[in-house]
């Protein structure tokens, strides 16, 4: 193994923490702008701060992401997008995006779904095979019934992804379920207004790893927040 293999990894792993840092950053700036610089009465604000330093991200960096948003400093806004489009085999997939550039960003994410044979397409003509909900995510301790959980949060649906748990629930029930969680002893990590799939696009395994490659690539994007599909 050479010293450049060596040196050129190394950049490619500071490359790929420095977007993570501008993702979590872009995140922090957007919260602040919209619920203000407290994070104590901010939850999206709390909740993306936490993300960030669990990543290890600069505290000044932080700091002048809500300094950004909030207006104490000044810098290039952030426009938060949805793209709808059809991927790979027809799955339907919603973008939603963080940019300072909608024209740039636009062009670039039609290219991304026309190089894996799909295609960008006008609003709603994605969105009406998903439902528009809210998702909470986080953590408890002990023992205790998931199903019990979301019924006396107010939550529609629960699912575990390991020691995670994710609650969905009515779009305006966000803050509702998120304080009857925290009021039970959930850590939640995420919470905010997303999409659910309706119904899940057929695939064979030669067709998955397609979408799953471009859903990848797209994730990959600088400018992506969160990437919603039509499959399982």
């Amino acid at each position: 193994m050479g010293r450049g293999w060596i040196n050129t990894h190394k950049t490619a792993v500071a490359q790929k923490k420095g977007a993570m840092f501008t993702k979590l950053a872009r995140e922090i700036q957007v919260a602040a702008k919209f619920g203000g610089p407290d994070p104590n009465y901010n939850a999206r604000l709390r909740m993306a701060i936490d993300a960030a330093k669990k990543q290890s991200c600069p505290n000044d960096t932080i700091d002048r992401a809500i300094k950004k948003g909030s207006g104490q400093l000044e810098g290039s806004q952030i426009d938060e997008i949805a793209y709808e489009g059809y991927g790979p085999h027809g799955v339907g997939v919603i973008v939603e995006v963080q940019t300072d550039n909608k024209n740039r960003t636009a062009s670039e994410i039609r290219n991304l779904f026309k190089s894996h044979e799909g295609a960008l397409g006008e609003s709603g003509s994605v969105a009406w095979m998903f439902d528009r909900v809210c998702l909470l995510e986080g953590t408890k301790a002990g023992q205790f019934d998931p199903e019990e959980e979301a019924i006396e949060a107010g939550a529609n649906e629960v699912e575990k992804h390991g020691d995670n748990y994710s609650f969905y629930g009515s779009s305006d029930q966000l803050d509702v379920i998120r304080k009857a969680l925290e009021a039970r002893g959930w850590h939640i990590s995420t919470a905010e207004l997303s999409y659910k799939a309706k119904n899940i696009t057929e695939l064979s395994e030669e067709q998955k790893k397609d979408v799953l490659e471009f859903l990848t690539e797209m994730d990959d994007h600088d400018d992506t927040h969160r990437v919603h599909a039509t499959i399982a």
